[in-house]
């Protein structure tokens, strides 16, 4: 195992916490991973839930997990939906893209609990310029299975995971999962010696790695090369959660020149000039004409 750190907490869009998953971890071994935002676990008061207003990608893959709560999206080349509960977006943003997330108007009015993630996952320079797609992955769509003990239960959104695959369909091919370890339970799974392997504590306190290495929620274990991935649960859990739950993921490195700048992830500075220059001439997409209103949370008057 190389390294387990813990990820420090910022605000994102109009000021919804987050913690960044890969602050301090070298690109090199997130490969093809770029960026990854937990969003929450927090108990929005009423008025009190954010998102984020229309804003441009190009070059990557933005996926949207949602374990608790609801957020709506919608893009400028025609999709969008409502996430809850167990669902994923896989919005492609390829070309070029416009889209906005922001919590239904119902839950700014009522608050409630928030919790989620969002992954970026690069894509290799023969497909930066694909057309924007956008997938819309049911929570019960993702392929269920559970270790020998029954010890764990793991949902795969995306790639395969000892026999099973998910509904995700991408363009680099990785890995992704949520597991749920039950205290004092251990798992060992088979895993692609050529993909790379990470596993990010969402909640509750784990163990990673065949010397139990600890870590709790908000930290990133970044596993070393081979062919088994190896993760369990405390037995005694400190946090309020009763379980480990972990994010699993995993792919096979693209090994290209990356620069990031703010919402454009390309292989080089001039590309990201390029991309600046046309979101400014309207060239990544425009605003739908019934657009999902952005309303700014001060807005909402409560009754």
């Amino acid at each position: 195992m190389r390294s387990v750190t813990t990820a420090p907490k910022g605000l994102e869009g109009e000021g919804f916490p987050v913690r960044r998953a890969f602050a301090g971890v070298a690109l090199s071994d997130l490969d093809p991973f770029v960026h990854m935002d937990q969003m929450g676990e927090v108990d929005y008061a009423p008025g009190e839930p954010k998102g984020t207003p229309w804003h441009p990608h190009r070059g990557f893959e933005t996926v949207t997990y949602m374990i608790d709560g609801t957020f709506e999206h919608q893009d400028s080349n025609g999709g969008g939906g409502r996430i809850t509960d167990g669902d994923t977006q896989w919005m492609t943003a390829g070309a070029g893209i416009l889209h906005i997330e922001a919590p239904p108007e119902a839950l700014v009015v009522s608050g409630g609990l928030f919790h989620g993630i969002q992954l970026w996952v690069n894509l290799p320079r023969s497909n930066k310029w694909a057309p924007p797609r956008y997938q819309d992955i049911r929570g019960k769509e993702a392929a269920l299975l559970s270790s020998p003990d029954g010890g764990a239960l793991l949902r795969v959104i995306a790639g395969e995971l000892d026999g099973h695959r998910g509904p995700g369909v991408t363009y680099t091919p990785i890995t992704m999962a949520h597991a749920t370890v039950f205290p004092g339970a251990r798992v060992r799974l088979p895993w692609r010696a050529d993909f790379n392997a990470l596993a990010y504590v969402l909640a509750g306190d784990a163990t990673a790695g065949e010397e139990l290495r600890p870590a709790h929620t908000g930290q990133l274990v970044v596993f070393g090369p081979g062919d088994v991935v190896e993760f369990g649960a405390a037995l005694e859990q400190g946090s309020p959660s009763p379980n480990a739950e972990l994010l699993l993921l995993g792919g096979r490195p693209i090994r290209e020149p990356v620069v990031h700048y703010g919402p454009f992830v390309m292989n080089t500075r001039e590309e990201i000039m390029e991309a600046l220059a046309d979101y400014q001439a309207g060239r990544l997409g425009r605003v739908p004409a019934q657009a999902m209103p952005h309303r700014h949370p001060g807005d909402v008057e409560l009754a």
